[in-house]
């Protein structure tokens, strides 16, 4: 498998939308036509059905977590350059954003790029698993979770790894999860924003 088969394997798995598919299984309304209409586990959430909202979540995680493994494994084998790694990482992540079977709209890519950074960096994964969670509990927002815990991974990645090419793409995942956000930022601002768990609301 050469690189560009590597690259074009993590943009097709990242296309895979597991909130869609999740809601077919459990025979829901497509999330893409309810609540913020983004196709991820909170608004799956929203339909009520927690185990569709659990697919969703460990599917989307879990394709960039393989991409990023997958990469880690041929890369040696293959004689490739490690850089490949952190490329297919952002690769799988920007698939989850812009989709090519679902005419390139779709989530706001917080479980795959979780999946993605627990695969380059397990403890930088874990923390930023962990600062998702501790701003849910206190706030009950998930955008503003997700906000937070973007800005932190970076940081929490270069403590680690300093300025690397795993780095630079956590840095670019983060970076698009906080442009991803920006109507919640409005809503947030606005005090408009559904809290996690409410079943109606953008």
């Amino acid at each position: 498998m050469t690189i560009i088969g590597l690259i074009i394997l993590a943009y097709l798995l990242g296309s895979i939308s597991f909130a869609v598919i999740a809601s077919w299984i459990f025979k829901l309304p497509d999330p893409r036509t309810f609540g913020s209409k983004n196709p991820g586990a909170t608004n799956v959430l929203r339909s009520g059905n927690k185990a569709a909202a659990v697919l969703t979540l460990l599917g989307d995680a879990g394709k960039g977590w393989v991409v990023v493994i997958l990469a880690q494994y041929l890369v040696p084998v293959l004689e490739l350059d490690n850089k490949i790694i952190a490329a297919v990482g952002l690769i799988v992540f920007l698939g989850h954003i812009w989709p090519v079977f679902f005419r390139f709209k779709g989530g706001r890519g917080v479980a795959t790029a979780v999946g993605v950074v627990l695969g380059l960096h397990l403890w930088s994964g874990l923390l930023a698993i962990i600062t998702w969670i501790i701003v849910a509990l206190i706030w009950r927002f998930s955008s503003l979770s997700a906000l937070v815990a973007a800005a932190f991974t970076p940081v929490y990645a270069w403590i680690f790894l300093g300025s690397e090419e795993s780095t630079l793409v956590i840095l670019v995942i983060s970076l698009l999860i906080i442009w991803r956000h920006k109507s919640n930022i409005t809503n947030l601002i606005a005090g408009k924003e559904t809290r996690i768990g409410k079943r109606d609301g953008a």
